[in-house]
């Protein structure tokens, strides 16, 4: 099994260099904008200009899947819930349809391994994961085609005009899956990584770090293959996000990670795809422990800090609004003649 990407072409550092250079001119005392001024050269360097374009097309992708893990009881809600939320969001009652609207971005869901029927299953890949301390969460032929997925939407937004992209998730019992290639790539022991997902009580959590520790010991005979990974331990989200974040670094296009789902699978990005962090940026610092490691394994610093947890994009599109401020002050605020 091989997926080939091609090589991902750094941002542009001369316009990065010249989105500070134009900081230091405005009405303003110097870097007294912090962290915006950063993101603002960072979206110049991106888009390889200074001052940078504000943002036409941001759009927020979704890939929902179900986890056969989640017969464990890892989860606080049963596997029926994925469904039920894609159609929340299929019908605009979902919580980021909400973040979306404030934010101005479009939203995509895909269906990519849900475990029932749905309207945008055009890419599904199978219905539920394998149980992963057991046995693959994958075939081999189904990690390529959910690569593939990830990889051809990616494709169809930058071609479509998109921008800025964000990638988000959705499936019950996904956190579980995230955090054992979190553990894996990243060689931290099980417990390190467990976190409380969806708000699981002690017994819960307990279940939930055995299956991360025997998904593990699984998954260490492929340690050095990324995409037996995801064959292992993985998912059809996990791997369609992994195509997504990839080509879209290949198409030299900003992405805005949210939570421990999207970051697990930029760290197999990041190994099948080498220099696309610099594409991206870590929208929230999650709650979840795991999602530390990502930070630190990427060297990416968090946006915001506000604890959220859910997914589905929801951190992400929070912080979109503050990557518009961060352009908006390149391009509108005057220069000082003092």
């Amino acid at each position: 099994m091989t997926v080939e990407f091609a090589p991902v072409v750094q941002p542009d550092e001369s316009a990065h260099a010249a989105a500070l250079r134009r900081h230091a001119t405005l009405v303003k005392p110097v870097a007294s904008l912090g962290r915006l001024e950063d993101l603002g050269a960072w979206i110049a360097a991106c888009q390889g200009q200074s001052p940078p374009r504000p943002f036409t097309r941001p759009r927020v992708v979704v890939f929902a899947a179900d986890h056969g893990v989640a017969a464990l009881g890892v989860s606080a809600y049963p596997q029926e819930v994925t469904a039920r939320r894609v159609t929340a969001l299929l019908t605009g009652g979902g919580v980021t349809n909400a973040l979306t609207q404030v934010a101005g971005a479009g939203l995509r869901v895909i269906d990519v391994g849900v475990d029932a029927d749905t309207p945008v299953a055009g890419f599904k890949v199978r219905r539920g994961s394998g149980r992963i301390h057991i046995e693959d969460a994958l075939t081999d032929e189904e990690v390529e085609a959910a690569l593939q997925a990830g990889i051809q939407v990616a494709d169809a937004e930058v071609d479509g005009g998109a921008d800025l992209l964000v990638a988000g998730d959705l499936g019950v019992g996904a956190s579980t899956p995230s955090a054992t290639l979190v553990a894996a790539l990243t060689g931290t022991e099980p417990v390190a990584v467990v976190g409380r997902g969806s708000g699981i009580d002690d017994a819960a959590w307990m279940r939930k770090a055995a299956a991360i520790r025997d998904a593990l010991r699984r998954a260490r005979p492929v340690l050095g293959d990324p995409l037996a990974l995801l064959r292992t331990v993985g998912g059809a989200d996990l791997a369609a996000i992994t195509g997504f974040l990839a080509q879209a670094a290949v198409r030299r296009t900003p992405v805005l990670l949210d939570g421990l789902t999207v970051g697990a699978a930029a760290l197999v990005a990041e190994e099948l795809a080498p220099g696309a962090r610099s594409w991206w940026v870590a929208a929230h610092r999650s709650p979840e422990p795991a999602y530390e490691l990502v930070l630190k394994h990427l060297a990416l610093q968090p946006i915001l800090d506000l604890g959220i947890r859910l997914g589905e994009g929801a951190g992400a599109a929070t912080a979109l609004p503050l990557l518009t401020m961060a352009t908006r002050l390149l391009t509108d605020v005057a220069t000082r003649d003092w």
